[in-house]
This record gives C-alpha cells, structure tokens and sequence, in this order.
C-alpha cells in the first residue's frame, strides 16, 4: 500500500470518509508502525488539500455569482429582475432556505419587504419593520450586519409580537442581515435565512454584503435611469408644448393680422365675428352694453334665450373683472370693455373644446370689437353734433335761411319736405344725460333723423306721420337703455323747418302733461290725450277732437236722419234722468233707452265713465258752438 491511493482519492473528489480506507486496509494487512505512520499524516495532507480545492471552489462560484450580477447590472433594464436575481442568488450560494431584500422607508420610518425567494408566508411578505426592531430592523438602523443562529430565542434583539409571528409563521430560525448602503446611507437589507439551526461564518457575511453592495448599486443606477428617463419624458413634453404654443400664437398673430385688417379697411363687428367662427367655428353673437344683438355669425344657431342672456350678463361682469373668457355650458363669453366701461359682449357658443390659445383668439377679438365699438361712438358723436346743431337752427324757429336748412338737413340724409313727428323725451336724472344723448344720436342716425340733447330731455325730428306710436317707442327704447323711466310727448306731423319750433313746443307740452297725469314712462301724442290735448296743442284742432270724441254719433245722424246727438245732449242736461229726458224730447222712455243702446254699440260700452263723460259732454259743447 503507497502514498499514491491519496492522490486518486483527491482526483475523483472523494468524501472524508473514503480517506479512512487505506488505512483500514494497511491495517488489516499487518503494515508495520512506520508504514501505518507515514500513511495517517498522508491522508491528513490530502485531506487539507482537499479543504483547500473546496474552499477555491466555493471561491470560484461565489465570483462566477458576482461576476453575473455585475452584468446584470450592465444590461440594467427591469429593476424588479435584477433584485430577484440578486436575491436568488444569495440563497443559493449560501444554501440558505430563504433569501429576502428590504427597502427603507425614509417617511414611515420602517424597512419593508421588497424581494424575497423561497418565502411560503403571505403575512412575511407583507412585513414592514419598524427601525431598530427585530434582526433587520436593526441592520438597517446601524448600517452594521447581524445574524442569529436561533433568532426567536436570541435576546440581544427588540422583539415585537408581529415580527415574531411573522418569522414563526415562515419557520426560520437561523437568520443573516447586511446592510445596502449607497455612500454613508443605508437603503435597505440583503437577509438569508434557514428554517433550522445553523451558524453564519464571516465568509459568508462577506458574501451577502458584495451581493447587497451589488444590490444598492441596482438600485441607484435604476433611479439614475428613471430619473434620466423622467426628464427625457418631460423634455419630450416640454419640447411638444414649446411646438405647440408657436403654432398657438402663430395663430393667433395670424388672426389678430386679420382683426387689424378688418379695422384698417374699415369693416364692422359682422367682420370680426366671421374671422372668429372661421378659426374657431362655432357660432358667435355680439351683444351690445344693454344684451341686444349687434350681429351674429358662424353656423346656423338659435338665438340666445332670455335665461341665457341673463346668465350671459352675469358671465360678462365676471369676465369683465378677471380680465379673460369665461365658460358657461356650451358659451364661452369675453368682454367688450374699455378701462371704466362696458361696450358689449362676445358669447361663442361650441360643442367643441376651447382652449387657452383659442381664448386668447376670442379676447384677442373682444379688444378690436371694442376699437370699432369705440371708432362707431367717435363718429356718431361727431355726426350727431353735425346733426344736433342742424336740429337746434330748426328749433330756433327762425325763419330766414329755410333753403339752407333744408339743404343742411339733405346732407345728412334726412328731407324736411316729408312729413316728421316731434318727439320730447324727459329723465330723471342729471347723470343720465352723456347715455340718453349718445342713444338719441345713434337713434336718430339709424333712423334717419336728427336728435339734439338738452337739460333734462331729449328732443328727436324722426320721419313719420304717427307721433304717438314713435312716443310710445322711443319711451321704450330709451328707459331700456337708461335703466330708468323715459316720458315722451310728440307733436306732429309738419313739413318744412319752418313748423319744427312750434311742434317742439307743443311736444314739451305734452310731456309735461303725461307727468301731470301720473303717466310716467308712457309716450302720447297731444291728439291722443283728449281734451287735455287740445288744451295743449298749438293748432286747436277742434274738428280733430270732435272726430274723435263724437264722430261715430255724428256720422249716425247723417246717414240716419236720427237725433242721436240731440238725445245725448238731453240726457247729460237732466243728469243722466230717463225720464226726464223722455220729457224734454217729448218722446217714450223706452224710446230714449233705445237709443241710448245705439249709441252704447257707437261709442263703446265706457262711454259713461267720468273721464268720456266729461269729454262726450266737452265735445257736445264744442259741437253746439260751431254750429
């Protein structure tokens, strides 16, 4: 038996135990002591080398391990993969049961399962440990590895009934935790575990700690991608946002060129509102200060309803105040305003989304509304000055120059040789005077007229032959606008300028009446105020009233032959007696009531009330007299 059977041995790998062999087999043999000697310290080499050839081994393995986490690292594309991979591999490597990774928790102030491999616990995978709690818990507080050959009965750690239950219910016993540190911070624990007891040599604790440097460096480097990423991503977006507000204010210069243009050949709102529906669609009105429509443009649309003008005004104010478009349902409103006073508004009604560049394009728009609102004011104001003084020459009641005036007038498009009304409209207020003026003059000029203001009324010269309907209008009109009560009187009709001052006279005079008569905010003319307005009117026009208070009756009596007048005024002599009127026309009671009915069905079932009476009565006076 020779040296050499230790050399075969340690070729093939053979256990420890197969090493006693040629020893018991020298034995057996009879070998003398020298022989037997020399064989034991043989096989005590072998055996030696042998723990050296494992020991390299191991040695090997472990690098081959970390060598592949470092490339890992290297083609780094899914965090979650390569923190599995680490911790796969430290389970094997160290024949542990168990391998599990843990992230710290800066805000909560605990460590929590991330990874782990060869967990059965749903309740261990869930767990978060306070710091300075448990074997872990207290890794990732003092940066410092520990390990436990029996954990649950290892009292140098703080015990919690959650942790404890928690590892009892995974069955580990023997426990290993380092820390991951990035620089001088730790970001979590790399841990082994095995379900039996079992002691931790310091190889295997440098082991797990290259693993856990391995796995921060992962870590970092993911949050280095992700965040590399992240900006790439907001670049990306900020570089699409950058694209996409040129292309916004390229077209909105492209429009606002337009609206320029539109000012600059002197075009209207109507204009501006067609550039606007155009870019936008949609449909656009434009309102002016008191809601009435100026224009409106784009698809077909019905018109705003009178809970959406409400709505609308309020909208305007705001938008007015912050200075932007405001959005209500499907309209989005901007306000025409200058600095101290509102002109209009823009209501854009749309299915589709506005957005912040299209609202500009509506302000945008609101602004050159707001120029030609304020071009449109300037000029009227001047016309209405050209026409304001051709209007008080007219009222003047001078007679000379009537061919100039008449000239004046045909400059500014009206003719004096058609017949006109003269209106007379009085407000309350002093402080409505600049409003009431620049609505007279914009009236006047739409409707062909002139319009002069004066203190505390306006006075209009309008085309037309009927003075109470134009009074009953512009009363309207004009308390609309003014937001108060506006009392007309008109005179009228008259030609020529020669019967204007005496028809304004007799219009102011009818003003006052309706005052007087506690018809404030109504419009009359003077043949329409009865009585009173003959007592008022310049002419006289008894015939006038006469046809209008009796003309029915009369008209009777002379196609009839009938006494229906005569009966009338019997009736109102006796003071309204049926019997005695029967009296005094020597005819049947029954007769008188007879023709008190006709003259019911001629005159209207009021005719008895005190206010016809008393005109009925007047007018058979008058009747009498001029006979």
């Amino acid at each position: 038996m020779t040296c050499g059977v230790f050399l075969e041995l340690l070729a093939r790998e053979a256990s420890p135990v197969e090493f006693e062999g040629p020893l018991v087999q020298a034995r057996a043999q009879g070998a003398p002591p020298a022989v037997l000697e020399e064989l034991e310290e043989t096989k005590l080499a072998a055996l030696r080398v042998r723990t050296i050839m494992r020991r390299h081994a191991r040695r090997e393995n472990e690098l081959a391990a970390l060598f592949d986490t470092a490339g890992d690292l290297a083609g780094l594309r899914d965090l979650d993969a390569v923190l599995e991979a680490i911790t796969r591999r430290a389970r094997r490597l160290l024949n542990a049961d168990i391998a599990y990774l843990t992230l710290n928790d800066d805000a909560r102030g605990d460590t929590y399962m991330r990874v782990t491999d060869g967990s059965v616990s749903a309740a261990f995978r869930r767990l978060r440990l306070p710091m300075g709690t448990g074997l872990v818990g207290l890794v990732a507080q003092t940066a410092m590895p520990y390990n436990s050959a029996h954990y649950l009965k290892d009292a140098q750690f703080e015990h919690r009934g959650f942790i404890d239950d928690a590892v009892a219910e995974e069955g580990l016993v023997a426990i290993l935790g380092v820390p991951m540190r990035l620089g001088s911070r730790v970001i979590g624990v790399l841990t082994a575990a095995n379900r039996s007891q079992r002691p931790f040599d310091q190889e295997e604790v440098a082991l797990l700690g290259s693993l856990a440097a391995h796995a921060a460096i992962a870590i970092d480097n993911a949050r280095l991608l992700e965040e590399t990423r992240t900006a790439l991503t907001e670049l990306s977006a900020a570089n699409e946002e950058v694209k996409a507000r040129s292309a916004a204010v390229e077209r909105a210069a492209r429009a606002h060129d337009r609206m320029t243009a539109v000012v600059v050949r002197g075009g209207g709102v109507e204009d501006v509102g067609a550039v606007v529906t155009e870019l936008l669609g949609g449909t656009l009105h434009v309102l002016d200060a008191d809601g009435r429509r100026l224009a409106t443009t784009g698809a077909a649309s019905e018109p705003l309803g009178d809970d959406e003008l409400g709505g609308v005004s309020a909208s305007a104010h705001s938008a007015r105040a912050q200075g932007r478009t405001v959005r209500r349902g499907d309209l989005w409103i901007a306000s025409v305003s200058t600095g101290d006073e509102m002109l209009g508004t823009l209501v854009l009604r749309t299915a589709d989304e506005v957005d912040d560049a299209d609202q500009r394009i509506l302000e945008r728009a609101a602004l050159v509304t707001a120029l030609l609102l304020l071009f449109q004011r300037s000029a009227t104001e001047a016309e209405g000055r050209v026409r304001g003084e051709l209007l008080d020459d007219l009222l003047s009641g001078r007679r000379a120059g009537a061919e100039a005036l008449t000239a004046r007038a045909r400059r500014v498009g009206v003719d004096l040789d058609a017949p006109h009304v003269v209106l007379c409209a009085k407000y309350d207020s002093r402080e409505h005077r600049p409003r009431a003026a620049f609505w007279a003059s914009s009236f006047a000029a739409v409707e062909h007229g002139l319009a002069a203001s004066r203190a505390e009324e306006i006075v209009l010269l309008l085309p037309g032959d009927r003075p109470g309907d134009a009074a009953r209008r512009v009363a309207k009109e004009l308390g609309a606008s003014l937001g108060g009560a506006a009392t007309v009187g008109a005179a009228g009709p008259v030609r020529g300028p020669g019967g204007v001052a005496s028809a304004h006279r007799e219009a102011q005079r009818c003003a006052d009446a309706l005052l007087a008569l506690g018809r404030r905010g109504d419009g009359a003319g003077a043949s329409e105020l009865g009585f009173v307005g003959l007592l008022i009117g310049d002419d006289r026009d008894v015939t006038g009233f006469l046809g209008s208070a009796l003309g029915p009756v009369l008209d009777y009596d002379d196609r009839r032959g009938t006494a229906l007048v005569q009966t009338l005024e019997a009736y109102f002599g006796t003071g309204g007696s049926l019997s005695r009127t029967a009296e005094r026309l020597h005819i049947h009671v029954n007769t008188v009531s007879q023709r008190l009915d006709r003259i019911a069905r001629l005159l209207g079932d009021d005719w008895q009330t005190p206010e016809r009476a008393l005109e009925l009565q007047l007018a058979l006076r008058l009747h009498r007299l001029s006979r």
